[in-house]
């Protein structure tokens, strides 16, 4: 599959084509991959417009270069901007994370450099996460007068806990890679140059699951799902087992299971 657009404008976001149930998304914004309105908007369409079509692939998301993989929002355009503007600027911010969230085949992150603020945000709502051994992650908001979005707060603290998320989003200092591992935001640390194989072979293994399952997984591991009332609950299971075990990928694995 492959993401075409009659946009004439420079792209913010690089989809390459599909390659054995892959595609990866660049983050393609110098010279440092900052959050732009324009690179939230493109990211979000294009990870919709994948989610829509036939046959999802999985994703790799990167960023362009070797010393960033996203600056967090882009602070120079955001200085003429008034409270009204940064309001929707968060608000779209928010329907990315959505997205990244919803997406229901895999979602790999492969962090080539610095990863800042929302970058880091967008990371934890993949379902793995390499980084490089030159990465380092920061939330500086809190020294710049700026906001993450609350989605990405709870995000924080739900896959790194109370502790590490107060370090993060309150102190504002840098961790290395090492600490993002022991700390929960990465998955594994590679070599620079070693990272987008690594990420690609991931990804091209876990589109190979059935991907009937993989959805409903990713569905029941969402952090609501844990509040919904016990009727909900009911209801989502037996309409995901009804899909699973009406996929004839799944019954093939099981059938294989069983040989």
């Amino acid at each position: 599959m492959s993401i075409a657009s009659h946009n004439t404008a420079p792209s913010a976001v690089h989809a390459s084509d599909e390659v054995d149930g892959v595609v990866v998304l660049t983050l393609n914004h110098p010279p440092a991959n900052a959050l732009s309105n324009s690179l939230v908007s493109e990211l979000t369409t294009t990870l919709e417009t994948l989610a829509d079509g036939p046959g999802t692939p999985a994703v790799v998301l990167t960023g362009a270069g070797e010393r960033f993989f996203c600056a967090g929002g882009d602070i120079k355009e955001a200085i003429g901007f008034g409270a009204d503007s940064m309001v929707e600027r968060m608000a779209s911010f928010h329907t990315l994370l959505c997205a990244l969230e919803d997406f229901a085949r895999p979602l790999v992150c492969a962090v080539n450099g610095w990863c800042v603020g929302g970058g880091i945000e967008m990371a934890l709502f993949a379902d793995r996460v390499y980084a490089s051994t030159e990465a380092r992650f920061v939330f500086p908001e809190i020294n710049h007068g700026m906001l993450p979005a609350v989605k990405g707060i709870t995000r924080v603290r739900e896959v790194l806990g109370d502790r590490a998320a107060r370090r993060l989003l309150l102190g504002g200092e840098p961790v290395d890679a090492f600490d993002a591992e022991r700390m929960g935001i990465v998955d594994r640390v590679v070599e620079q140059d070693d990272l987008l194989a690594t990420a690609m072979a991931d990804a091209r293994a876990a589109a190979a699951k059935p991907p009937a399952v993989f959805a409903a997984l990713k569905r029941a591991l969402h952090s609501g799902t844990s509040r919904w009332p016990v009727e909900e609950q009911l209801r989502v299971t037996v309409a995901d087992a009804r899909t699973v075990f009406n996929d004839p990928a799944a019954r093939a694995a099981r059938e294989g299971y069983r040989g």
